[in-house]
């Protein structure tokens, strides 16, 4: 009876042995076919995100703040230096002094300040490059357009539409729009004529003696021909029985991935002293244009 169970089990344990070598070859092979399965992974990475991503904006770093289109002329223009300084210290006052920055290829800044007796200048540039951590959904200029808009709507400014118009002066930046004398207007006459007496003139309007040079308010507005989009802000702080007035204009603008703020204020010791909107405005205004160029080299 043993050895017919050794031979039936000799018997037996051969064909066990060759199934079990089949199934461990099937599944050898199956495991082959799942290790070079290569081919499917990278087919399927390649079809699960067809969408492109949009390019890196056009500005990959940030130039010198204290340097980047500000020129020593346009410096003394805005900045006049007391007489009383020294030539050391009028070099150290044009050469600016920069922002702390953690980063300097996205976001830097400079500052410069010049006094007087008779008044307070400062003056501050900043530059910030925008970077959208997902070009998938938007482009860097996409992300750098949506900060520009946010700071417009902080400056309580609409945002430009085909129907409106972008600047209230048409003509030459900065200048407040003249009369037309080829054109003159007949109810002209009536309407300079003299306020009652202990009313005050409107707003902008010349008083009686008054030069035709009157000062002008020309307000904050969006500004045409500035970078990509550009506005300006004209504030006057709250005047005070024994203060001046000190003006502050700030001409935000874009371009490209690029966000650019020039701020510029003119605080007079004088009281009743009130700066020119006209001045102030245009001295911004080039300063402006001048970084533009040099964003555009």
């Amino acid at each position: 009876m043993q050895r017919k169970a050794v031979r039936r089990g000799s018997r037996i344990l051969p064909g066990i042995a060759v199934l079990t070598a089949l199934a461990a070859g099937a599944l050898g092979l199956t495991g082959c076919t799942g290790g070079s399965s290569g081919g499917g992974t990278s087919d399927s990475k390649a079809g699960g995100n067809p969408a492109v991503p949009a390019q890196p904006g056009k500005y990959r770093s940030l130039p010198a703040p204290c340097k980047a289109g500000v020129d020593s002329k346009k410096l003394k223009a805005m900045l006049p230096a007391g007489d009383s300084l020294t030539p050391e210290q009028r070099d150290q006052m044009y050469a600016g002094v920069a922002d702390s920055s953690y980063d300097g290829d996205r976001h830097v800044g400079c500052r410069w300040t010049a006094q007087s007796p008779e008044e307070t200048r400062l003056l501050s540039v900043g530059f910030e490059r925008v970077v959208s951590y997902d070009r998938a959904t938007a482009s860097d200029d996409d992300k750098a357009k949506q900060v520009y808009v946010r700071l417009l709507t902080d400056a309580h400014l609409p945002f430009p539409g085909p129907a409106t118009s972008a600047s209230p002066n048409p003509g030459t930046p900065g200048t407040p729009p003249a009369p037309n004398p080829a054109a003159p207007n007949p109810s002209a006459p009536s309407a300079a004529a003299t306020p009652p007496a202990g009313a005050a003139p409107p707003a902008g309007a010349p008083t009686p003696g008054a030069t035709p040079s009157a000062p002008v308010e020309l307000g904050s507005r969006v500004l045409d021909g500035l970078g990509s989009d550009a506005f300006i802000e004209d504030k006057l702080s709250p005047a005070g029985a024994t203060a001046a007035q000190a003006r502050t204009v700030r001409i935000v603008f874009r371009t490209s991935n690029v966000i650019v703020k020039v701020e510029y204020s003119v605080q007079p010791a004088l009281p009743g002293t009130v700066p020119s909107s006209l001045e102030t405005q245009d001295r911004a205004r080039q300063l402006a244009q001048a970084l533009v160029e040099r964003f555009n080299e």
